[in-house]
């Protein structure tokens, strides 16, 4: 329609491409903020209570249904016991209920078909070696609840490594070469949001010029903010959310030329 100058768009890479497409057929401007698989790659030197604070708090908000949510963790061998030890704890000391009743840490999936879709994804990476740490199964009949999840040793292969989950599953892999980290973190054509701990400034350089990804938070939780750019690369979407990058798409830049008059 004529009076639709712009289409923004929060929502799934499929659908984000569907519309892209009808946009670009009647020359519409379009900014798309689609789907991750946000990795978290944990230095050697990092600190490990940091990253299981700041990377499990962000994992299980929301019970993970969150674009920004960490889902591929990308754990130094040196450290990665430790790690996966915290945050099997941290997991396990969430309380699963209904959001409005005290204490409830971590409320339910959206509907009966994620609750699936966790299942199949637990199925399948058990299945081809994956180690469960805790949780893993549905948490009573009543309502789309589903265990604070953890996975070690999860494979390259496995579903959940290469989709984006979309609820709350920790999957752990481990790595020897910070390089092969940014290569797995790379590896898929998505590139949304990112997380990194390490104490070495100049692994915090290499990583922040390295990890394709539209945000980069290191050494810190989450933080999106009005006045910071929000968007991916990749399969992930083009445009920004936030900052003043959000308006240019919604202005038009003109040049205009008087003679005396």
């Amino acid at each position: 329609h004529p009076i639709v100058r712009k289409v923004t768009f929060t929502g799934s890479t499929p659908v984000g491409k569907m519309l892209a497409g009808l946009a670009g057929q009647h020359m519409k401007r379009v900014t798309m903020e689609l789907g991750g698989h946000a990795p978290v790659i944990v230095c050697e030197d990092a600190d490990i209570e940091l990253a299981v604070r700041a990377s499990g708090g962000a994992k299980f908000r929301n019970a993970g249904q969150v674009c920004i949510a960490p889902t591929r963790f990308l754990v130094h061998e040196d450290v990665r016991a430790d790690f996966v030890a915290a945050l099997t704890r941290h997991a396990q000391g969430l309380k699963v209920g209904d959001g409005l009743l005290d204490g409830t840490t971590m409320g339910p999936l959206a509907n009966p078909r994620r609750v699936a879709a966790m299942a199949d994804f637990l199925g399948d990476a058990v299945k081809q070696g994956a180690t469960l740490c805790t949780g893993g199964e549905r948490i009573g009949e009543v309502g789309n609840f589903f265990a604070p999840t953890v996975l070690d040793n999860v494979p390259q292969t496995a579903r959940i490594f290469n989709e984006e989950p979309f609820g709350p599953v920790a999957s752990v892999r481990g790595f020897t070469r910070l390089e092969d980290a940014i290569a797995e973190s790379n590896r898929l054509p998505y590139g949304l949001a990112g997380y990194a701990f390490t104490g070495s400034l100049k692994n915090a350089h290499l990583l922040s010029q390295r990890v394709e990804v539209g945000m980069l938070w290191i050494n810190q939780p989450a933080t999106p903010s009005a006045e910071l750019p929000f968007g991916g690369l990749k399969d992930s979407g083009y445009g920004s959310e936030g900052g003043p990058e959000a308006l240019e798409a919604c202005l038009n830049t003109r040049a205009i030329s008087i003679t005396n008059v």
